[in-house]
């Protein structure tokens, strides 16, 4: 397997590393590598088999803790340094408001806690998390987590409320908490829209439950879809998005750049995800070489919604964004970009590179770019950079 090259990899905070180091001390390395595996297993070869309640497991509650809890944070971080820059004091001075559903160990909660630590400290005086699990365990871990960074950070005004919940039980006691406490400038669903209500009819209901949650979001909020990158739960995203987007109640701030059917579902096998540099802790890099996982990249399928209109990029037939990787070919250089007029394959040939191309060589899967004079033969349906094209980025990853 090839490791996965790019500039501005993320990285977890060190005050996040040393909390995970003394909640989870890693006694028995083995172990851990035998349950991460398991875990893997489950998250992609055997979905069937993959409980709601994985977590009430002490073995691979540890497993996830030492190795997805922080690669799954950090996909969330990725997202929040996505939003508009001010996502969290958009309300002026009213209350930062975050509701994380499907939270785990408090994984949304403690990326939010953090996140703001880093970036605007004078703001988690103002913050309360309302966290949801259906384990109650994995909600003590939570709570074991916020309070250890609470302690470190010298934190003691931003408030954790938790619930044990089942989220596909809308009516469960958990939802009237919920509701009272909103409304929200960012709800996270994350991981877990793939594990609710099952195979059968569950697109229906999937979209249902998210589509009731823009009644718990602030105008100016972002409702925040994560979902693992495999093609089975990226194209159930993409056919949620789709059944979301036909009620107008919302529109994507990102990743797509216009409210069309997701041309990714044309294909039964396409589908769309995102590959960020990522760098791994030395526990995950320990557990990678003992079971054969690369972790340097955090892959996933994401949406963020929102009900304002707002969009991470001013949209036209011209502006792209880029849904694979660089191909180099031999006097080539192709890639898959996407926008309001579908899915193209566009390439351009060594030749004709020009100053005002060149930026093309910078591109990478969920670069935004503008492209002006892409040229195609009769007939033709890749298109091309000419040596009279230019390339511009709008948004680099």
């Amino acid at each position: 397997m090839t490791a996965f090259q790019a500039k501005g990899a993320a990285r977890l905070s060190p005050l996040l590393l040393r909390i995970l180091e003394d909640i989870e001390p890693e006694q028995s390395h083995a172990g851990t590598a035998l349950a991460v595996a398991e875990l893997s297993r489950l998250f992609t070869k055997e979905r069937e088999a993959l409980g709601m309640a994985y977590l009430d497991d002490p073995s691979l509650a540890r497993a996830y803790l030492r190795y997805f809890f922080p690669v799954n944070l950090s996909k969330i971080q990725v997202l929040l340094d996505e939003l508009p820059e001010d996502w969290h004091n958009a309300a002026g001075n009213q209350p930062l408001r975050v509701l994380d559903l499907g939270t785990g160990p408090g994984t949304g909660a403690l990326a939010v806690l953090d996140w703001l630590n880093q970036h605007d400290p004078d703001w988690l005086k103002q913050l309360t998390v309302v966290a949801v699990d259906v384990s109650a365990d994995a909600l003590r871990q939570a709570r074991q987590l916020w309070d250890a960074f609470e302690r470190q950070a010298n934190i003691s005004d931003a408030r954790l409320i938790l619930h044990e919940g089942d989220l596909a039980r809308l009516t469960s006691g958990w939802r009237n908490d919920v509701d009272q406490r909103g409304p929200y400038d960012l709800i996270i669903v994350a991981n877990c829209l793939n594990e609710l209500f099952g195979r059968l009819h569950s697109l229906k209901e999937r979209s249902g439950l998210i589509g009731d949650l823009f009644g718990l979001l602030a105008p100016h909020g972002t409702l925040m879809l994560l979902e693992p990158a495999l093609r089975e739960t990226s194209r159930a995203l993409h056919q949620v998005r789709d059944l979301i987007l036909l009620e107008k109640r919302c529109t994507v701030y990102s990743p797509c750049l216009h409210e069309g059917n997701c041309p990714a579902l044309t294909n039964p096998n396409d589908w769309c995800h995102e590959e960020r540099a990522w760098e791994p802790t030395q526990s995950i890099q320990r557990i990678d070489h003992e079971v054969g996982f690369i972790k340097d990249a955090l892959k996933f399928s994401y949406l963020l919604l929102r009900t304002d209109g707002r969009t991470i990029a001013e949209r036209s037939p011209h502006t792209f964004r880029m849904v694979s990787e660089l191909r180099k070919l031999k006097g080539d250089t192709r890639a898959w970009l996407c926008n309001e007029l579908g899915r193209c394959e566009v390439g351009r040939l060594d030749r004709a590179e020009t100053d005002m191309n060149v930026g093309w060589d910078e591109c990478q899967r969920g670069t935004i770019v503008r492209i002006e004079h892409i040229t195609r033969k009769d007939g033709a349906s890749l298109g091309r950079i000419s040596d009279r094209s230019t390339v511009h980025i709008v948004r680099s990853v």
